[in-house]
Formats: C-alpha cells, structure tokens, sequence
C-alpha cells in the first residue's frame, strides 16, 4: 500500500507495524515457532528443546519446568544499571535464559544458542558468579 494524501489510503500505525515485522528478517535467521500446547518461541530450536523438556518432566527425570527465567545482576545488594539518553535513570541489567529445570540435584539453566554472541559469553559469566548454585548448559 503507499501512502498518499488521501486519509483513506493511508496506513494506520498497526498496519505499518505488521509489515514492518513481515518484511523484516530475524538478526540470526531463525523462524518463530509454535509448540504443541501453544507457547511461541523464537526458533525451532527453542521450541524442539522446550518439547523435550516437556517430556523429561512427565517421566520424572526433571521437575519444575520454567520458561524465560530472569537474572537480575546484584552486587552486595546493589542493581547493576546501565545509563543512556533513552534511560537517564538507568535500567537494571539482567539475563534470561531459555528454560530452568531441577533435574534432582541442583537448578540446571539453559539456553538454545544458534549462535554464541560476545554479549552471552559476558552475561553467563555473570550469571554463574552471582548466582553460584545455577549452571548454565547451551543447547
């Protein structure tokens, strides 16, 4: 559709969006997908593994399957912010994993990697040294 003067050819703000989503590919080429009981992931990957976790917790071998799970970065009791011109205030640093699970022992974090960036191999450092009793696996 192109824009023209004319109010009724114009494109409203949600039409723009949706197109500009359509046309725009993923930074790392993966495709969203939908698992069997409905929840979105960002890729096939993501999805396949969440699948078989789902499977390992109906047979027992892991219990209290968790989707997302966030990691504030605290040092002695004081948030890790970053600043900018968009956030003069600054906004609390965290990472979020794919999946957390307790597979008996301890709480085992995971994250699908297609592609294992700079800023990951930071922020799991991170993770690891504040939060001691988590261990990362990349799947």
């Amino acid at each position: 559709m192109t824009l023209s003067p004319k109010s009724s050819d114009r494109m409203s703000a949600a039409e723009f969006n949706a197109a500009q989503k359509a046309s725009k590919p993923s930074k790392y080429g993966n495709r969203r997908a939908q698992a069997r009981d409905g929840k979105w992931f960002d890729s096939i990957k993501e999805r396949n593994r969440y699948e078989e976790l789902l499977t390992l917790e109906k047979q027992g071998i892991i219990s209290h399957l968790e989707c997302q799970p966030k990691f504030p970065f605290v040092v002695d009791g004081r948030k890790v912010v970053s600043r900018s011109e968009r956030y003069p205030n600054g906004r609390q640093l965290s990472w979020t994993g794919d999946f957390a699970y307790f597979d008996g022992k301890r709480r085992v974090v995971e994250d699908a990697k297609g592609f294992r960036t700079k800023e990951f191999i930071l922020k799991k450092a991170f993770v690891e040294a504040l939060y001691p009793a988590v261990r990362i696996v990349e799947v």
